[in-house]
């Protein structure tokens, strides 16, 4: 299961690296140290944490101009897989992304509650990507 820096859970969350370290102080939110003493938040509990706080989705008012590709990334909350197929569930920000696709894929990218991923958005089709740095 992957760990998080505050640093990395605040980005991800969208919020500042002083107020992650206030809600897990208060016990809002569970962090532990990792093996070099620095503070990290579980992946799982981070997925959590990101469900139960997203906020609202934002107006978007009059659009000028559009984009066919959007990308989202975000945690993913939740895969829930059957022989063939897999959902993968993810909170980008405010945004509930859900994905259908292979269960060889989701097997093969490691998709598990907590992991960092992308959702890329074109028309209909969520394709979920995980970067190499992690």
């Amino acid at each position: 299961m992957p760990a998080y820096r505050m640093r990395e859970a605040a980005e991800l969350l969208g919020v500042s690296d002083d107020s992650l370290r206030r809600w897990a102080d208060s016990g809002r939110v569970e962090s532990t140290t990792d093996a070099t003493g620095r503070r990290v938040i579980d992946g799982a509990e981070l997925a959590r944490f990101a469900i139960e706080n997203a906020g609202p989705v934002p107006e978007a008012g009059p659009m000028t101009r559009e984009s066919a590709r959007n990308r989202f990334v975000g945690l993913v909350t939740r895969v829930v897989r059957d022989t063939v197929m897999a959902q993968v569930e993810m909170q980008c920000g405010p945004y509930r992304v859900v994905s259908l696709m292979s269960r060889e894929a989701a097997d093969e990218l490691g998709l598990e509650p907590g992991v960092t991923a992308v959702a890329s958005v074109k028309s209909t089709n969520v394709v979920v990507e995980v970067s190499e740095a992690r």
